[in-house]
């Protein structure tokens, strides 16, 4: 994802291209305020902000903690100074070493990829997805519930629904099925888990589903027109 600054500068996402890169050498292409807190935004930007259900990353620049925030005016990735903080005078054209907490992004991939997958078992179910939630301890995916769906009429029927989601996922998992993204026919991100799914994502992945563990449908609700599957994750260890 490239955003434009002026006539010859860009900004690059290249944590849309290396889900894993911790730090990287890059330089200062912007800089404004937000709210009255100044920010700088950086030609390689590394970090993810928060959006489509996932996190924003922990991150710095050289050794100023920042929080990633999507600037909706310039359409820019900014570096902003955690709240009550603030940062020092940065300045265009400054080289700056950008990078961040690679722990926390390892985490906030796994829980993102293992909510697609999730997603992907509840369309095997008949289930269209309208809403997810990829934040560690709040993780779920929510679908439509179909007027014909009569398993999950009581305690019984969800249990056994639940039971057969992580059967899937364990299965998928065991296969270690690729995950990786491709632009499609309108230049939108699509990722994919190997044949088994594709969506418009602008998140961070693992490289495979056996970079998953701990993938767990934790429960499963029904109210007001909606079923809610819950779920736990971890990025498998080196």
């Amino acid at each position: 994802m490239i955003h434009p600054i002026g006539t010859d500068t860009e900004q690059v996402s290249v944590y849309l291209d290396d889900t894993y890169l911790a730090e990287i050498d890059t330089r200062v292409i912007a800089t404004g305020k937000r709210d009255g807190t100044s920010w700088a935004a950086v030609e390689q930007c590394p970090f993810h902000p928060q959006g489509g259900g996932q996190p924003a990353d922990r991150g710095w620049l050289d050794d100023e903690e920042i929080v990633p925030v999507r600037d909706h005016e310039s359409g820019l990735v900014v570096a902003m100074a955690p709240e009550g903080g603030s940062l020092p005078p940065f300045t265009e054209g400054q080289p700056v070493r950008a990078r961040i907490d690679l722990r926390t992004r390892m985490l906030h991939a796994a829980l993102h990829t293992a909510g697609h997958l999730v997603e992907a078992m509840g369309q095997r179910q008949g289930w269209e997805k309208v809403g997810n939630n990829h934040f560690p301890g709040q993780a779920r995916i929510e679908f439509l519930m179909p007027e014909a769906e009569t398993r999950l009429a009581d305690p019984q029927g969800r249990e056994e629904v639940t039971a057969t989601l992580q059967a899937a996922v364990v299965e998928a998992i065991k296969d270690d099925l690729p995950v990786f993204a491709r632009n499609d026919g309108e230049r939108r991100r699509m990722v994919h888990i190997d044949d088994l799914h594709a969506v418009p994502c602008g998140g961070t992945h693992v490289r495979s589903l056996a970079d998953l563990a701990e993938v767990t449908v934790t429960g499963l609700k029904v109210k007001k027109g909606r079923i809610r599957v819950s779920y736990t994750a971890a990025h498998r260890s080196a």
